[in-house]
């Protein structure tokens, strides 16, 4: 009597490996390949940690500490640095009028752009390419190259050194960039949205109201977050057409006023600099989540 086995070869095929062992060894292998960004990201996140740390840890030593121990926290949290940097340099009044020119022109910015890319999105013809090419060509303008310009026009119509005219002037800066990112946002409205709202008897400016604002309020609040920042941060045209009257003056014009020739209370300009940052922390706080669905709508489309 005879008995056969299967060769080895053969058995070793009949056995095969479970697959939650071929998932656990995908995912490990991914683990492994994510590391390198987990580090980039950590070291790009220091990279801007580290000078928020100084600045904040600086606005409450003197001159001597900060030189002598820079990265040491401070031996106590006094506001005496903060209170000098208020009073000094008139931070009130200068906060003042960088929230109002900032926040008007941001309102403003958006009154004109949303309309305008309504159009340009919904736009089929030579007429809406040729419209939206002319708002591209703003990018192709330097801020430099209109600053002359533009003190000739604010002395001609009386408005030189105003905050009138910065807030009329600020929205021209950020238009083309505005109008172009809203359009790309509103193309991505299905026309059939439309077309049923039209059915319904809605009007164009329902049609903009109801469909398109809530569907591309991403986009809104991403073009929202860069002009706020663009004009907080502004300091050029702001002290050419807004002048440096403490009445006037915004927070980056009236930040130089803490620097000395002679000697700086660099403190007290650390405790300024970290009250100009509070309220641009504070937009970005609330319009992040906006900004994140913008990113990942680009990303991911159906």
């Amino acid at each position: 009597m005879t008995t056969t086995t299967a060769p080895p070869q053969a058995a070793r095929r009949s056995v095969k490996k479970p697959e939650g062992a071929h998932n656990t060894q995908r995912s490990q292998g991914r683990g492994r390949a994510l590391i390198p960004a987990h580090v980039l990201a950590w070291v790009y996140a220091a990279l801007l940690a580290i000078p928020i740390y100084y600045i904040i840890v600086s606005a409450f030593k003197p001159n001597l500490a900060i030189f002598s121990e820079p990265f040491a926290l401070p031996t106590s949290l006094s506001f005496e640095n903060f209170a000098t940097a208020w009073s000094r340099a008139s931070l009130g009044t200068a906060l003042a009028n960088s929230l109002l020119i900032t926040g008007v022109s941001a309102v403003l910015t958006l009154a004109l752009a949303v309309p305008a890319a309504y159009g340009l999105a919904r736009a089929k013809g030579r007429l809406g390419t040729a419209v939206e090419r002319l708002f591209s060509l703003g990018f192709l303008i330097p801020g430099f190259a209109a600053l002359v310009p533009t003190v000739l026009l604010a002395i001609a119509i009386g408005l030189f050194q105003t905050r009138l005219f910065v807030i009329l002037f600020m929205p021209a800066t950020a238009l083309p960039l505005s109008v172009i990112l809203l359009t790309q946002f509103m193309r991505t409205v299905p026309s059939e949205l439309e077309e049923s709202a039209t059915l319904d008897g809605a009007n164009r400016w329902a049609v903009l109201r109801h469909i398109y604002l809530p569907i591309a309020t991403p986009g809104i609040a991403t073009v929202t977050i860069l002009n706020l920042l663009n004009f907080w941060n502004e300091y050029l045209f702001t002290l050419i057409l807004g002048g440096p009257n403490p009445s006037v003056r915004t927070v980056q014009v009236a930040l130089p006023t803490l620097v000395s020739q002679t000697s700086t209370d660099y403190g007290v300009l650390a405790a300024g600099t970290l009250i100009t940052l509070v309220p641009v922390y504070l937009a970005y706080i609330l319009l992040s989540r906006q900004m994140e669905d913008a990113l990942l709508q680009g990303a991911v489309k159906s």
